[in-house]
Parts: C-alpha cells; sequence; structure tokens
C-alpha cells in the first residue's frame, strides 16, 4: 500500500479527505506512568505539593486533543464531539494508566488525538510529579481501539 501522506515526488502533503464520507468515528490509546511508591502515594491522596494531580492531567489531555493538529504535520483539523481522559491506579506497582476516548463526525480518524491525549495527560503527570521522583518512566502508549472509516473496527 502506498503512503497516502507522499505525492507523486515523494513530498510531504496533507492527504486529500474531500471525497471521504463523513462517518463516527471513535479512538481509545493507553499508556501508563510508573513512580516510586511515595511519588504515587501522594498522587493517589491528592496531596502533591502541586495540587490535584489527575485533575490537572485530565484537563491537559483534553486541551490537547484539541490542538492535535498544530502538533503533529498533516494532520486535519477536526471537530471532536467528545474526548475523555480516565485514569487507573494501581497500587502494587505505583503506576497509573491513561485512558484517552475521542469522538468526531468526520472524514479522517481521531487516532492522533486519542494518542495525543494520552501522552499529554502522561507528561503533565510527569510534570506535576517530578519534583518528587524523577526517575518516573512513561511506557505503552498505544492505540487500543478504533471504530469508523473506511478502514473499518481495529482493536490492539
Amino acid at each position: 500500500m502506498p503512503f497516502t501522506h507522499l505525492n507523486e515526488k515523494g513530498e510531504a502533503i496533507m492527504v486529500d479527505v474531500t471525497d471521504k464520507a463523513v462517518t463516527h468515528r471513535t479512538a481509545v490509546a493507553s499508556g501508563r506512568i510508573s513512580m516510586s511508591a511515595e511519588c504515587y502515594q501522594a498522587v493517589k491522596e491528592g496531596s502533591a505539593k502541586k495540587g490535584d494531580v489527575l485533575g490537572v492531567a485530565r484537563v491537559a489531555g483534553i486541551m490537547a486533543t484539541k490542538r492535535t493538529s498544530d502538533l503533529i504535520p498533516l494532520c486535519h483539523v477536526l471537530a471532536l464531539t467528545k474526548c475523555a481522559v480516565d485514569f487507573t491506579l494501581d497500587d502494587e506497582s505505583h503506576s497509573i494508566t491513561a485512558r484517552c476516548t475521542v469522538q468526531c463526525e468526520g472524514k479522517t480518524g481521531v487516532e492522533m488525538e486519542a494518542l495525543t491525549g494520552v501522552s499529554t495527560a502522561l507528561l503533565t503527570v510527569y510534570d506535576m510529579c517530578k519534583a518528587m521522583d524523577k526517575r518516573m518512566v512513561i511506557s505503552d502508549i498505544h492505540l487500543c481501539e478504533k471504530q469508523g472509516g473506511k478502514s473499518g473496527d481495529f482493536v490492539f
């Protein structure tokens, strides 16, 4: 399959979606941040010096989804109809999993928006906690699933 972001000269281009049908599109991305037990406890209890880490990270992730086309070259500007960022805390591994769900009615998918949202949410956790733990590790950022569009559904 040829790359759709290249023209016949091999130059980068924005994909032309003019003739594509508008469909309901959904994407879910996930990632994890691992940290020290002390840092994890502060985030969990809401006692981190910078405040509500997960609340701020949720807002940052949502805001990032809406700015994806400003960050990733050749991404289309999309009118998102839903964005949610949720966190799952794992006491045993001292890690937090972020999950970003994005939807729109459009001609192109929202995978990049979901990936940008989850990445930004995790980076925000890191930023707000780096004074407590500089050894935090962000990992496993990936597309979990997507629905809609010509290529059909995908589940990781």
